[in-house]
């Protein structure tokens, strides 16, 4: 498609406030370099000979203003698949550094995304990022391509996330771009081509604790003030006008407020990670450059839900030795990458306020934990006086899940299925001793005996609890349906929608992308959706652990 050819009119409202108010690396050459004094370079994305337009959020494009018939125009097509970026966007990538794996790693940076800048609909600034359009100087070792198998995971979990109500970037597109790219999936001198493709990603702020960590490792000490400052007036504009502040003040805003916003970070961060423990979510790259100063969920690599309840499970083949960021260490991690973070405050908020917020973190956390394990049970009210009861009694089950392999998902939903009046524990009680029905289908093997028999004094615990605060089995279940799943983004469900894409079959995307809207609703007619894993899938690659591999 030529320039000339190409229709540039979207209904977009570009608002570049991150390329205008930030320095720029005055170096064009796009090979992977160090940059030194500036948050990003630009780069144009690559033009793909012959993109299509595979799967588009509808939710996600009428928020940012966009018709059904601008998604399906030529003019949609060539800029969000980086054919052809419209007029209005000022392409870049931004740099940033991290710590993985609880190292330093140094400059990192957009090395597969390119951003479109920022757009502007009912008062909300957006930032368009296209994962997966080509090398950045920040490549690295990497081309800056992704795969279908990738993107499909990225799309569907970006959009899936938000619908179960975790704090999360967004997903507007997923598009094949007719070129071939060679990937070593398991890392084993085997490279593949795969199919590429690319994801428009889209958030309020992809500022990420890395961009910070960079510039002071580096003692850019001024660049460091700049870019909190930007944060502050247009990323977080927000919470400053909360506080008091004028986004629009010419002198910069004092030690104090960078001292608050930091301990708002840390309450962001305990709040998205109890997000990510109640839907039994995996990160598996619980790395500082993937870690949002707005508290979002961001970069979807190699992710899971966990479906056997164990606390030390990962998704990821890299940290299968180690297990850094298995289910039960994501609260702890935390806490490390934000000292992290605060490290590099050091030389702009004061040591007490730092503290203070990581302090702060830990108490919204154990708080937070308290009420998310009380609503998972349907313990609607009784907080004052069984509060201890109710903490035993989670803890007691979590154990005895952890027994006998059991999916945490179905576990729950199925829990508040059960009827637990007196006449049907005395039902129970007769011989022979059998788990409700409710239950049997969370479980991947027959239950051992002692596991019936626990669980079910269990279960006459938990109903004698729900007995003295007088909540019924209706007004359980109703609680329980609000916060406990039916519908996840199981991998082997992802996996079974990249196969059929590969084959050319898109139609398991747009299904998923329907069931994932309402994944506490019961859905009939999608039952076959809300199934624990298949054993044909309990080894399988993409469905029970994935690489980095995209």
């Amino acid at each position: 498609m030529s320039e000339s050819s190409a229709p540039t009119k979207l209904s977009l409202r570009f608002n570049n406030t991150f390329a205008a108010q930030l320095p720029a690396d005055p170096e064009l050459d796009n090979t992977p370099r160090p940059v030194r004094d500036a948050l990003y370079s630009p780069v144009r994305p690559e033009p793909f000979s012959d993109p299509t337009l595979l799967i588009y959020s509808e939710a996600m494009a009428a928020t940012l203003g966009l018709s059904p018939e601008d998604v399906q125009s030529p003019a949609f097509l060539a800029a969000f698949s980086g054919q052809q970026p419209l007029p209005e966007m000022l392409t870049y990538a931004t740099r940033y550094g991290g710590h993985q794996f609880g190292h330093w790693a140094g400059q990192l940076g957009d090395g597969r995304a390119i951003n479109l800048g920022q757009v502007e609909h009912d008062g909300v600034a957006w930032h368009l990022q296209l994962k997966g359009a080509g090398p950045t100087p920040y490549s690295r070792r990497g081309d800056g391509f992704a795969v279908l198998r990738s993107s499909v995971r990225e799309f569907l979990c970006s959009e899936a996330m938000h619908y179960l109500g975790v704090p999360t970037t967004r997903a507007l597109s997923l598009m094949l771009t007719g070129e071939k790219v060679w990937r070593d999936m398991f890392y084993n001198g085997n490279p593949q081509q795969e199919l590429g493709a690319v994801v428009c990603r889209v958030s309020p702020s992809f500022t990420r604790f890395g961009h910070f960590e960079m510039l002071a490792l580096t003692d850019e000490t001024e660049l460091l003030q700049q870019l909190l400052e930007y944060t502050l007036r247009y990323e977080d504009s927000a919470w400053l006008k909360a506080q008091g502040k004028d986004p629009e003040q010419a002198e910069p805003f004092d030690r104090s407020l960078y001292g608050a916003w930091f301990k708002i970070v840390c309450e962001r961060t305990a709040h998205l990670i109890l997000h990510w423990m109640r839907v039994g979510f995996v990160h598996g790259v619980m790395n500082t450059d993937n870690m949002s100063v707005l508290g979002l969920t961001i970069d979807y690599g190699p992710y899971g839900w966990l479906e056997d309840v164990d606390p030390l499970w990962t998704p990821n083949t890299t940290d299968a030795q180690g297990r850094r960021y298995a289910y039960g260490k994501q609260p702890p991690i935390g806490q490390w990458n934000l000292m992290k973070f605060a490290q590099s405050l050091f030389d702009l908020v004061d040591e007490d306020a730092l503290r203070d917020g990581l302090n702060h973190y830990a108490t919204v956390y154990e708080q937070g934990w308290q009420a998310m394990m009380r609503q998972k049970l349907g313990f609607i009210r009784g907080e004052a006086t069984e509060a201890k009861a109710m903490e035993t009694l989670f803890d007691d089950l979590m154990a005895l899940l952890q027994r006998t392999e059991t999916d945490m998902t179905r576990f729950f939903r199925g829990l508040a299925d059960v009827s637990l009046s007196q006449q049907a524990l005395l039902a129970s009680a007769s011989a022979p001793r059998a788990l409700p029905m409710a239950l049997q289908g969370a479980y991947y093997q027959e239950v051992p005996a002692g596991v019936v028999e626990d669980t079910l004094d269990w279960l006459t615990r938990y109903q004698q609890l729900l007995q003295r605060l007088e909540i019924s089995d209706a007004e359980r279940k109703a609680a329980m349906h609000q916060v406990n799943p039916k519908y996840v983004l199981r991998n082997y469900l992802a996996q079974e929608a990249i196969d059929l894409a590969e084959q050319g079959d898109y139609s398991r995307l747009h299904t998923l992308l329907e069931v994932l809207k309402r994944p506490y609703d019961e859905q009939p007619e999608n039952e076959r959706f809300a199934e624990k894993r298949p054993e044909w899938a309990r080894n399988r690659a993409g469905c029970s652990t994935l690489s980095c591999s995209s």
